[in-house]
């Protein structure tokens, strides 16, 4: 019995935008970026961020020195790495909303503290609700020190949520994620596109 949902962020909520993404930091003379964002790297100055390892201001200062073309202030340079998201579809929101009646709903995703305040603040919010009326509570890498597929990241989700692994289905657009979760007896659901889960639950 499913009584609990764990939802991935980026390609399961929000769409992703890579080559827009791509261009913004090609318009900013950052073209090593670019090169980041093109191959889907998450080494160096993204995992550094995305693990809390160092902050915005840090974040944006290696971005000036890897790509000294580059004369970008800070919040230009975070314009242009939340130009990799795409938004949340409304349909998606509303699925959210339904499924609450029925399931204890989170979210675990490996991201950073620029892309999660854009959706927080532009893409979750809809009829007056936020993303804290959507979910019981939402765990993400560059707050917890840990990374997916790191099945320590799943251990500790389910201790701070209160939840069990056989009573709890989790949706990710990585395989790799979904096999760490699996392990510890977690229900998988592994989508490549952010609709593909509407109709399956």
């Amino acid at each position: 019995m499913i009584r609990n949902i764990i939802f991935d962020f980026g390609c399961v909520l929000v769409d992703l935008d890579k080559q827009r993404c791509v261009e913004a930091f090609r318009k900013i003379g950052a073209e090593s970026i670019s090169a980041y964002v093109d191959e889907c790297r998450q080494e160096d100055l993204f995992h550094d961020l995305e693990t809390g390892k160092t902050g915005i201001g840090e974040f944006c200062d290696e971005v000036r020195r890897k790509a000294p073309a580059c004369t970008a202030d800070n919040d230009t340079i975070c314009n242009a790495w939340n130009s990799l998201l795409g938004g949340i579809p409304k349909r998606r929101i509303e699925k959210l909303v339904s499924l609450k009646e029925r399931y204890r709903l989170f979210v675990l995703s490996n991201t950073n503290p620029i892309h999660w305040k854009k959706a927080a603040d532009e893409y979750f919010p809809m009829d007056g609700m936020n993303v804290d009326n959507y979910f019981e509570k939402v765990f993400l890498s560059y707050r917890m020190h840990l990374i997916k597929p790191d099945t320590e990241i799943f251990i500790r989700t389910l201790a701070e949520a209160g939840i069990k692994a056989e009573e709890t289905l989790f949706i990710d657009d990585s395989a790799a994620n979904c096999r760490a979760a699996a392990t510890l007896g977690i229900s998988t659901m592994h989508v490549t596109c952010g609709d593909e889960w509407l109709d399956k639950i």
